[in-house]
């Protein structure tokens, strides 16, 4: 059977996603990122299911600095809704709850109801870690956030349903592969393109990088930036745009944006998301 990698334990989102999205898989739980793109690049698992940013709490912490150094591709895109359940030990009340434990951006997607409780929050490296660590040292004092599916694997009670902040939560996965050179998506699909590029330390440099995707009417979805090994003049961009890297208007934008780089790297061309039709 084929495997799909993920981070987190058994019950995660990341495991959700895999289910869905690729149901003949075999799921396999990584502790980290860099060990789930390990698995990846070591050929255990044929894909992975990577989280790189969600609605409410943003881009994902370190995945935007593995992603160009993993040597793996992009293949695609899901757009997964995300629902956090409060869950205990059974036979705890939630008026007993004193400390809530989950990963920090899912802390960060279900501030108010926290706030309501009134309870103390506690960072982990995984949603249904969180879970699993509860069903190992019952604590009628503590709840864990976490999906509904790890409620089901460690035995938990969900005391409150649904508790995320924004009804249209959303987590963006993209799925991984070690080929150096996979099949693009067929002529008549819409893509989306990923890269990665440094712009060359010189005045207006990164002004006139962009410039080419203007001129040529390449419409840029997303520009992010981030440091390298701690190093303010050296900034790494992370970037996606509408179309696929043959297209005319996207060769001559990125024939000027390297003119102005020291280092670009295509990261992958893959099928946009239906989801990203939606207003």
């Amino acid at each position: 059977m084929s495997r799909i990698a993920f981070q987190g334990e058994l019950g995660a989102n990341g495991h959700e996603a895999c289910a869905t999205y690729y149901p003949s898989y075999e799921a396999v739980p990584c502790a980290t990122f860099e060990e789930a793109f390990e698995a990846v690049k070591s050929g255990d698992c044929q894909l992975g299911m990577i989280a790189i940013e969600n609605s409410t709490a943003g881009r994902v912490a370190d995945v935007h600095h593995l992603l160009p150094k993993s040597g793996l591709k992009i293949i695609g895109e899901v757009f997964k809704p995300i629902r956090f359940q409060l869950m205990a030990n059974p036979g705890t009340k939630i008026e007993d709850v004193k400390t809530v434990a989950s990963m920090s951006i899912a802390l960060a997607q279900c501030r108010k109801v926290l706030k309501a409780l009134g309870v103390k929050t506690e960072s982990v490296g995984d949603t249904a870690g969180a879970a699993k660590a509860l069903s190992e040292h019952p604590d009628p004092t503590r709840a864990s956030i976490s999906p509904a599916l790890a409620a089901e694997i460690y035995g938990l009670t969900i005391l409150k349903r649904d508790i995320e902040d924004e009804a249209s939560n959303t987590t963006r996965f993209l799925i991984m592969t070690a080929d150096r050179d996979p099949p693009r998506p067929a002529p008549d699909v819409k893509c989306v393109t990923s890269f990665v590029f440094r712009v060359r330390n010189l005045p207006a440099a990164l002004y006139k990088a962009m410039g080419g995707f203007a001129t040529n009417g390449v419409n840029m979805t997303k520009l992010e930036s981030y440091m390298e090994n701690a190093a303010f003049t050296a900034t790494f961009f992370y970037a996606e745009v509408d179309g696929r890297p043959e297209d005319e208007g996207l060769a001559r934008a990125f024939e000027e944006l390297e003119f102005f780089s020291d280092h670009f790297e295509v990261l992958g061309t893959y099928p946009a998301d239906a989801y990203r039709e939606r207003g």
